[in-house]
């Protein structure tokens, strides 16, 4: 049960970089904006779109912050991408705790509350929470593996239940305390989505793993009461982006090796492909013989799982190799006002 009388100064940061998703920021903000336990500010911080941005400050300009807490628009003071963008956010924070939700998502009523009961043992740095995929084309292609479920931002089949330690939270539903970045530094710009339109990612889980060798007591949580939807766009529910993704993927894993090492860099990774995606496969091989209910989506699965699994090797093998051919830096230091200054 949620303590009732539990309060926690809570900065959200959602991170918007198009109009396209004018609609779905609306929506992000109002999530924030309804929360059983409110947050104190949400940081809309807007990708290197002028346009955008002045029409979020129009927007909310005449918002009062006596309900659901204040909303302040900001410009990325760094490089264009995810990681950038969320550092002009940290760095913004005036809350005791930093969360992060994606622009495309929707947060259920009491995400913050169940993210703030985490933080009751002061060796908790970061509590993330369970993200579930909304498809706009109505439902789960029957080919789509939930194991699957990372390429399209949402928490996948084999990841533990409940309330559980983990060793890296997940960028678009996720939380940290602010003292984590003092610790570690920020996001690492050059590892997750930026100007390349190649799907990259990973760069939650650098910093965790950053964030654990700086702070070797730190302890990092999913509770998977701590909800939130994410969109699933049509082009992402297709076999040509899940391919894309999973490359990408292996390309960022192969950066995350080069910079924390690859014990730590592929750890949960290991388990991920020698126990649950052979299940995952068995699952659909099993479904087609006994003839259940999405029969022909059984096998499809099965293949999309082998495909991924390719996939993804091809895509770390290729990065190892060009990052062998040469130094490779990110930008990661710490986060402070002053290294990132903030234009409203």
């Amino acid at each position: 049960m949620i303590d009732r009388h539990l309060h926690r100064s809570f900065s959200v940061v959602v991170c918007a970089y198009t109009e396209e998703r004018w609609e779905d920021i609306l929506a992000a903000v109002d999530s924030v904006r309804s929360q059983s336990m409110p947050a104190t500010e949400t940081l809309l911080v807007v990708d290197h779109n002028e346009a955008l941005r002045a029409r979020l400050l129009a927007r909310y300009a005449s918002v009062s912050p006596a309900d659901g807490g204040e909303v302040r628009v900001l410009a990325n003071a760094g490089p264009r991408g995810l990681s950038a963008g969320r550092n002009t956010g940290i760095a913004a924070a005036r809350g005791e705790f930093v969360a992060f939700l994606d622009d495309d998502a929707v947060a259920e009523p009491d995400w913050l509350r169940y993210l703030a009961a985490g933080y009751g043992d002061p060796r908790v740095m970061a509590v993330g929470g369970r993200t579930l995929p909304v498809w706009v084309s109505g439902g789960r292609p029957d080919w789509f593996p939930e194991e699957f479920d990372w390429v399209v931002g949402c928490t996948y089949l084999g990841l533990p239940p409940g309330k559980v330690r983990v060793r890296n939270v997940l960028g678009g539903n996720a939380s940290f305390r602010r003292t984590a970045f003092d610790a570690a530094g920020g996001f690492a710009t050059g590892i997750g989505r930026g100007g390349d339109r190649r799907p990259l990612g990973c760069e939650e889980t650098e910093l965790c793993i950053r964030l654990g060798r700086a702070l070797p007591r730190a302890v990092l949580l999913i509770d998977d009461r701590a909800v939130i939807h994410h969109k699933v766009p049509t082009a992402r529910a297709r076999f040509g982006y899940f391919r894309a993704r999973a490359y990408a993927e292996g390309l960022s894993k192969a950066l995350v090796a080069r910079s924390v090492g690859a014990g730590r860099g592929l750890e949960s990774e290991r388990r991920y492909a020698t126990r649950v995606l052979p299940a995952g496969v068995a699952r659909g091989l099993r479904d087609v013989v006994r003839g259940r209910g999405r029969r022909r989506g059984g096998a499809a699965r099965a293949g999309a799982i082998v495909a991924g699994v390719l996939t993804t090797t091809a895509g770390y093998l290729v990065g190892s190799a060009r990052v062998r051919r040469g130094p490779v830096t990110f930008a990661s230091g710490p986060i402070t006002p002053a290294d990132a200054p903030v234009r409203v």
